[in-house]
């Protein structure tokens, strides 16, 4: 008895249903946007909102992991299934890379549901490939998606929320900016931007009782499942992605959402499996000065010297996330 317990338990696939079921009133009556929200780690954060009492609008063009078509299938079942438990939720199928696109979002959820209380900017794509082989059309694509997506949905939403004099926006960064990653330069530059875009409106919409926030999610999705192999480490690591499921993030997304939040903004979470990590921001490390200025000579023998010790090493994610998830 006690064992079947445990395996049970133990099942990811029970582990994701009870996770995405959890109901509650967090954000009770709240209309929350999320974009890209047709699958993986939007359709689990749809989801939970809805168990919590939101009224969610599932954007979602239903492109391809590389941004290519157009499907409104995930979107309608992900309505379709917030319906059925008993929630409320319409679709959009607009793309985050259009800017007046931005703004018929934000105008349905206020004609759907008389309101706009939160934003999660979650829709992505990737085209991963090597520095020196990146064409122009796989930097502006993901940098499209990902970073003007974002600042495109969260202006559409900042008029609003000056408006009301309330709001929260919820940003989907990643450790390939964060921290690096090899072959994702156009990632990481769109990931990393976002960190910035968040903390900047952090501090510009504080005076309106707006709110900012980014996740780094690890988790498993369709996306990442698009990471190409190359060697024996790549492997282990996406293996280890796998266990990760994308109804752990939905957790914070929901928290950040709701009034308990109410003084947290201008943060940066990550969520691995069961951990939450606050993540640093850039801050001065070391320094050093010279009363009579410097020289290109004084800087190579004095200041680097000085500061070299405590220069970061070219770390990708997985060597600075080195332990197993728990």
């Amino acid at each position: 008895m006690g064992g079947d317990c445990v395996r049970k338990a133990a099942n990811p696939i029970i582990q994701r249903e009870a996770a995405v079921m959890a109901t509650g009133e967090m954000v009770k009556d709240k209309v929350v946007l999320v974009t890209g929200a047709g699958r993986g780690i939007g359709r689990d954060m749809a989801l939970m909102l809805a168990a919590n009492g939101a009224k969610v609008v599932v954007n979602d063009l239903g492109g391809t992991e590389k941004g290519e078509g157009a499907d409104q299938v995930p979107a309608m079942e992900v309505v379709a299934e917030i319906k059925d438990g008993g929630g409320d939720a319409v679709a959009n199928f607009d793309s985050v890379t259009d800017f007046a696109a931005a703004q018929n979002m934000v105008a349905q959820a206020v004609k759907a549901f008389g309101r706009l209380d939160g934003v999660i900017n979650n829709a992505g794509i990737l085209r991963d490939v090597i520095f020196h082989k990146m064409t122009e059309d796989d930097w502006d694509a993901v940098i499209g998606v990902h970073l003007k997506g974002s600042f495109n949905v969260s202006r559409a939403a900042a008029t609003l929320f000056r408006e009301q004099q309330f709001g929260a926006l919820v940003h989907m960064t990643s450790t390939s900016g964060l921290v690096g990653n090899v072959g994702q330069a156009n990632y990481s530059a769109a990931k990393l931007g976002i960190a910035g875009l968040s903390k900047s409106i952090a501090l510009d919409m504080a005076r309106f009782n707006v709110r900012s926030n980014c996740i780094s999610p690890f988790a498993w999705s369709r996306m990442i499942g698009t990471i190409p192999i190359t060697n024996e480490a790549q492997a282990a690591r996406i293996e280890k992605l796998k266990v990760m499921t994308p109804n752990k993030i939905a957790p914070i997304a929901v928290f950040l959402l709701s009034d308990a939040a109410k003084d947290v903004s201008g943060q940066i979470f990550a969520v691995r499996h069961n951990e939450i990590f606050l993540m640093s921001q850039s801050r001065p490390v070391r320094s050093v000065q010279r009363s009579d200025g410097w020289t290109p000579d004084t800087v190579a023998t004095h200041a680097m010297p000085a500061l070299s010790a405590h220069f970061y090493p070219l770390d990708v994610s997985a060597d600075v996330f080195n332990w197993d998830p728990v």
